[in-house]
């Protein structure tokens, strides 16, 4: 008979793409994931994981367990929390997906607090800029920034961000400002390459403008790590893109300089999503979401207007 914790167990193994990576997440070795593994496909009697090379694959039968121990879990979960809300307490396990540069410098911190005031609550942060959303439900707070992909799950803004273009004094000096728009087909671009978006297609509003216009750009550096991007620009390397929450600080002490400052490039919210079934959305999710829009809606990367 399976017991709550190989639930969990299974639950988080099916969200890695290798046996490796679940033992990097659940912090164990890989022959202690294997053997827990075994021992749960003993006590079912079915083969729940397919092995290819480096990379797993659920069986069918492993995907319905995982699919029905997500929903047994929240179950149980909502159970505690109602017998304990009684006592006016915040229990159970609070699950955030957010973005790796983002959540590094702003959420992990909350996170840590919030779990310090309620001591009954763990908390599981994922940091990730390439975020599996297929399964929403194995998420309370999914937090995003930009342009959001089709999505079941309810979103709530927590901060408004703007995008601008920059680059250090030093391009600017070795390579001269771009005067408009078509003029960036002739400068050094940098691109970030996250949440499937369109990294060659840069839009931007002219003074007066009624529309944005769009320009290809052919990027001379790509990544896929936003601190990578940040450092190539500092370091005189060409031109990127990036939110202000990321960029605040520099600009305010001039080690970057805003390029087109006068055009306006579309925004890049701050949005929290939430799972659409009520069970997703517990008081400690709840609680969670209002500490977060507390923290984030006053905008603490902005101090001063850039």
């Amino acid at each position: 008979m399976l017991n709550s914790d190989d639930l969990r167990f299974f639950c988080v193994l099916a969200g890695q793409p290798s046996l490796a990576q679940t033992a990097r997440t659940l912090n164990v070795t890989p022959s202690s994931i294997t053997q827990r593994l075994q021992a749960i496909e003993d006590k079912l009697k079915l083969k729940l994981l397919n092995r290819q090379g480096r990379t797993t694959t659920l069986t069918d039968e492993g995907q319905l367990l995982a699919e029905r121990a997500r929903l047994i879990l929240a179950d149980m979960d909502e159970l505690q929390e109602s017998l304990h809300d009684r006592k006016n307490e915040l229990v159970g396990r609070l699950r955030i997906l957010a973005p790796l540069g983002f959540g590094n410098e702003y959420v992990a911190e909350l996170a840590a607090q919030f779990q310090a005031q309620h001591r009954n609550v763990s908390v599981e942060l994922v940091l990730s800029d390439s975020p599996n959303r297929q399964t929403p439900e194995a998420w309370d707070i999914v937090i995003h920034i930009g342009a959001l992909p089709d999505s079941s799950m309810l979103q709530t803004v927590l901060a408004k961000n703007r995008r601008f273009l920059c680059a250090a004094p030093d391009y600017v000096a070795r390579c001269g400002r771009p005067a408009n728009i078509a003029d960036l087909r002739h400068h050094a671009c940098i691109s970030l390459q996250e949440n499937a978006e369109d990294v060659t297609m840069w839009r931007l509003q002219a003074p007066g403008a009624d529309a944005y216009a769009s320009i290809r750009i052919r990027p001379r550096l790509t990544s896929n790590d936003g601190r990578v991007v940040k450092q190539w620009a500092l370091k005189g390397h060409g031109i990127m893109m990036r939110s202000e929450w990321d960029v605040a600080q520099e600009l305010r002490s001039g080690t970057l300089v805003r390029i087109l400052p006068d055009h306006a490039l579309p925004g890049a919210d701050i949005v929290a999503l939430l799972g659409s079934a009520q069970r997703q959305r517990s008081a400690r999710t709840m609680r969670f979401l209002d500490l977060l829009r507390q923290s984030l809606g006053a905008r603490p990367w902005a101090a001063r207007e850039i």
